[in-house]
């Protein structure tokens, strides 16, 4: 049974906070797009462009991306914080500095900025969608917002997370539901959602969210934009918002969100290796990455779950345009990708969720969350037996071994999973990168394109996509190749009828109502993950902005989601 309170506290806080929220997005310009699409179609970079030149002022800009971010919050429900006063306030002191002095207060001088609500920003709360941080607001920045800030970046909202930030679609009992803003019946993605569906309808130049399983890039994925997952600590996590204090099995990153890939670079070179209160980061600042003349890629569609038409797709269109390129690709095959899964759930639940979950009274349990509050509180015979149904009679050992490994564990049961981790961490850099000697890898960002609303707990499994390079560490970025097309991406036998199906497969492909159904994707965004080794994040960077420049050809980035 789960334990909230009967009483409306929690319900009574939401409402209050609702209600101010939606008193301050109504002082918002109403979006018109003769006197703001320009600014729209414009990168974060070709902002600063048009400020140094003389030719846009801060203030233009902010108001331009006010009036998108309320259009946006309208569509998809993403803002959570309103910060248009102080926001304007900023950019006419920009204004008045540059008026002076004729010089940029930094790189991302007047660029409007999303951040994610964990993220402190001085004056507003960092309630990450639990009633009980309500009416609490941040005395400081965080490090990354106040690094974004020093270098002329101006905060405009914060953006909805779901509840405990423990899945990758985005819902919570405060701010309720965001959802995809190319169709209303798709997620947003998580646990960065509000801000993949803000920044994928121009509501903000440039995001700010965080990592550690997907956040960053299942969101980018859905809404159609980019993003970057650092390698650990390469930008300060200091001020951050955390559910479980202390878990350092896998590292959570701070990393960017944004339109175009020059937009992430800035991003990093602005962050990287800066310590600010941080003990725990990396003093890397930005290098300049040097790319070799021919580059050599892994790829794969399938992995843990087989890839749908349209994301296998995704991979080869990249896979082709390199080739022509002149870059070698070869196909390659994930090391045990049950055990790296498996060490993602093992380590993840080995307090049975606790934690997790300890934080969530007096609200009610977020419907996406069902399916974690349960695996956490099975006995350990009821697992036992549980996997042995599901190998035996469902002919599914993927979806028994995560049984197996997920629920409580002894000290030195956790132990054993670090261990684990470490020599799965060693085999997957001999296997991969030293055995195929790579420069980079090409992969889906899941299975799927997206997922319809309420979907994310019955079909946990996919998260394995991008679960893996948090488990092994590697910088990976995310960028949108093409839209789903029902004539291309059609399920044929291959998938319906495909041998020895998990589970998951069944329900993504099999039957009369798949969850995969290009009719109703058609025309969502379809990306891939480009993958590097641990440090290599700059060349992840450089290798992103090739492959960018080879395939999408305007059909994504600034103002296209006007375009769609």
């Amino acid at each position: 049974m789960w334990p909230f309170s009967s009483g409306h506290r929690y319900q009574d806080l939401s409402a209050a906070k609702l209600k101010q929220r939606d008193g301050a997005l109504s002082a918002a310009p109403k979006f018109n797009s003769a006197e703001h699409g320009a600014f729209l179609k414009a990168t974060a970079s070709e902002i600063v462009n048009h400020i140094e030149r003389g030719e846009w002022t801060a203030s233009q800009v902010v108001k331009a991306y006010i009036a998108r971010a309320a259009l946006a919050h309208q569509t998809t429900n993403c803002v959570t914080e309103v910060l248009f006063v102080e926001a304007l306030q900023q950019a006419a002191e920009l204004d008045a500095e540059f008026a002076s002095t004729k010089r940029l207060r930094g790189p991302l001088h007047g660029v409007p900025l999303s951040v994610k609500d964990q993220f402190h920003v001085a004056g507003f709360d960092a309630s990450m969608g639990f009633s009980r941080l309500l009416q609490k607001p941040s005395s400081t920045d965080a490090d990354a917002v106040a690094l974004l800030k020093a270098a002329g970046a101006i905060p405009i909202v914060k953006t909805n997370v779901p509840q405990t930030m423990f899945s990758f679609e985005c819902s919570n009992p405060v701010f309720g539901r965001t959802v995809n803003p190319y169709n209303a019946g798709f997620t947003s993605g998580g646990s960065s959602g509000g801000e993949g569906a803000l920044i994928g309808m121009d509501g903000a130049a440039l995001g700010l969210g965080s990592d550690i399983g997907g956040s960053l890039r299942i969101p980018a994925a859905y809404c159609g934009i980019y993003s970057l997952k650092p390698s650990p600590s390469r930008v300060s996590y200091a001020g951050t918002g955390v559910v479980v204090p202390g878990f350092e099995a896998i590292a959570s990153v701070a990393g960017p969100l944004g339109r175009s890939v020059k937009d992430l670079e800035l991003f990093c070179r602005v962050t990287f290796g800066i310590p600010g209160r941080s003990l725990g980061f990396a003093p890397i600042l930005y290098r300049e990455p040097k790319l070799p003349e021919k580059l050599r890629f892994g790829f794969y569609s399938d992995n843990y779950i087989k890839a749908s038409p349209a994301n296998k797709r995704a991979v080869m269109e990249t896979v082709a345009a390199l080739r022509i390129q002149g870059h070698e690709c070869l196909e390659i095959e994930v090391p045990d990708p049950i055990e790296a899964f498996d060490i993602f759930i093992g380590v993840t639940s080995s307090d049975g969720y606790q934690t997790l979950l300890s934080g969530i009274p007096p609200d009610p349990l977020d419907a996406s969350l069902k399916v974690v509050a349960r695996l956490g509180d099975l006995p350990r015979w009821i697992s036992v037996i549980a996997a042995w149904i599901v190998t035996y009679i469902f002919k599914d050992v993927k979806f028994a071994s995560s049984i197996r490994a997920g629920g409580t564990k002894s000290v030195r049961e956790y132990l054993k999973w670090i261990d684990r981790r470490n020599i799965y961490n060693t085999k997957f850099h001999e296997e991969v990168w030293v055995k195929h000697e790579l420069d980079g890898i090409i992969a889906p960002v899941q299975s799927v394109p997206q997922l319809p609303n309420l979907m994310s707990g019955p079909l946990f499994a996919l998260a394995a996509g991008t679960s893996l390079y948090n488990v092994v560490n590697s910088p990976c970025g995310v960028i949108p190749v093409t839209k789903v097309d029902p004539a291309k991406d059609l399920l044929t036998e291959e998938w319906t009828k495909a041998p020895s199906p998990s589970l998951m497969e069944r329900k993504l492909y099999f039957g009369k109502n798949p969850v995969y159904d290009p009719e109703k994707m058609q025309g969502m965004p379809v990306a891939v993950q480009i993958v590097g080794r641990k440090w290599e994040d700059e060349k992840v960077l450089a290798m992103m902005q090739m492959v960018d420049t080879a395939l999408t050809e305007g059909k994504f980035g600034a103002g296209s989601w006007d375009r769609r």
